[in-house]
């Protein structure tokens, strides 16, 4: 430490308290102990979560990529808040359809953030009505109706 800091065989207990102050000018401690990141995240700081599918939607990916990415408006049942998901698979988005159930969790980006040209998703569905969307997608199994 400086110049400015306690020194000498009685200075521990002075050494933590400046620490302590001293470590709330470093941003990433001040969001962590705030928990601004989890107030922010529709999951909360789960994993996963449930909802329900409002509508399909197509997202248009980033440059120098030309794409269409299939995703989903879901509105979680632990919140209500709205969120897209992404669908990933060929011929995933024939699988989902309006008001079914799916569980979605965090896409893989860098600090829970959006992965690769699909800009602002950070989401994708897992599952479609308790079974697993890789599953539905390779036919290996047929969606429930509900």
């Amino acid at each position: 430490m400086g110049s400015k800091s306690p020194a000498g065989e009685f200075a521990a207990r002075q050494l933590i308290k400046k620490r302590k102050k001293l470590r709330w000018k470093e941003q990433l401690y001040k969001r962590r102990m705030l928990r601004l990141d989890v107030k922010a995240d529709p999951l909360q700081g789960a994993p996963m979560a449930r909802g329900i599918v409002l509508e399909k939607v197509g997202v248009e990916s980033k440059q120098p990529n030309s794409a269409i990415r299939k995703c989903v408006r879901t509105q979680l049942i632990k919140n209500g808040r709205s969120i897209t998901a992404f669908l990933p698979g060929d011929g995933a988005l024939n699988v989902v359809d309006e008001h079914d159930e799916v569980v979605v969790g965090g896409i893989g980006g860098a600090r829970g953030r959006s992965m690769g040209d699909i800009p602002g998703v950070r989401w994708k569905v897992i599952m479609v009505n308790g079974v697993s969307l890789k599953e539905l997608v390779y036919g290996r199994k047929e969606k429930p109706m509900r």
